[in-house]
């Protein structure tokens, strides 16, 4: 195995060093996989106590007595550290706040490994489905993390819950006409949430019951799509004029007036698509 890690050396009375070398310096991982992190280390007196501890706390704490970590640490053969000069960390169940740097201590009967040296940094990331235009009637979709993993991972696309493509990629291209729903995994372990087009678009009037002129009446436009909506268009035709439209989620009228009278519906757009809702027949009562 490479050791691509900082080494350091701490010497005691003239004799050899005391040395905690780490395997990688940096970790990139998704969350609810498992991560093992580990270092060699020579101690030039007999150990008395090892353990592993975040470099964020106030105090090092044994990851093992941690309550934030509490079922999902083991040391995988603490046991043998004395004996092989190889310890690890291993964390299951990882959750985005484990993202911290991790570091390695050790006494010996008369020395303490300083708890201020560089560890390794480990990162804890989510997968998420990123929609950009492409060529003319394309689009891509990204499968993105917060930081590069580590292990060369291989991406998988699903099409309505089917798999569609398994690659090295983590890109995707689409029709921008296409309106199914899309989400990646990568293999093994995590997948995002999906990306689809606004559905179940809908739209409420505020108060229920009947519209009587002068009153207070809001209309909302509500839908259910990822990524969220971009935008929102009203269409409206009043006493059988043409339609018009406005933009925004809701439309206010603040005095109502007879003349409001007529059909109402709304659209909402992301970047996957376009969703209308059915059109409501609004009749103002006149006081």
């Amino acid at each position: 195995m490479r050791i691509s890690s900082l080494l350091q050396c701490v010497s005691v009375q003239g004799q050899r060093c005391n040395r905690v070398t780490y395997t990688k310096r940096r970790i990139c991982v998704l969350k609810e996989s498992t991560v093992d992190i580990s270092c060699t280390y020579v101690g030039y007196y007999s150990t008395t106590s090892s353990f592993w501890f975040r470099s964020d706390r106030l105090t090092p704490e044994d990851l093992t007595t941690d309550p934030g970590y509490a079922g999902r640490v083991k040391y995988p053969d603490k046991e043998r550290w004395r004996y092989t000069g190889h310890s690890s960390l291993r964390i299951t169940d990882l959750r985005e706040e484990d993202s911290a740097e991790y570091r390695f201590t050790f006494k010996t009967d008369n020395f303490d490994w300083g708890h201020s040296f560089p560890g390794t940094t480990l990162s804890v990331t989510g997968l998420q489905v990123k929609v950009t235009p492409a060529a003319e009637g394309q689009k891509t979709l990204t499968c993105i993390t917060t930081c590069t993993l580590t292990d060369n991972p291989t991406y998988i696309w699903y099409r309505n819950r089917q798999p569609i493509k398994e690659d090295s990629s983590p890109m995707y291209s689409i029709s921008s006409e296409d309106a199914d729903s899309y989400f990646c995994a990568v293999k093994g372990h995590l997948s995002s949430p999906a990306v689809y087009k606004p559905k179940n678009t809908s739209v409420s009037v505020s108060p229920s019951g009947e519209i009587v002129e002068g009153s207070s009446v809001t209309l909302t436009c509500s839908s259910d799509a990822n990524p969220p909506v971009q935008s929102y268009t009203w269409w409206y035709k009043k006493n059988g004029g043409d339609y018009q439209s406005m933009t925004g989620p809701q439309h206010v009228f603040n005095q109502i007036q007879s003349s409001d009278t007529g059909e109402y519906y709304c659209e909402s757009q992301n970047e996957m698509g376009t969703d209308r809702s059915r059109t409501i027949n609004m009749d103002v009562k006149c006081e």
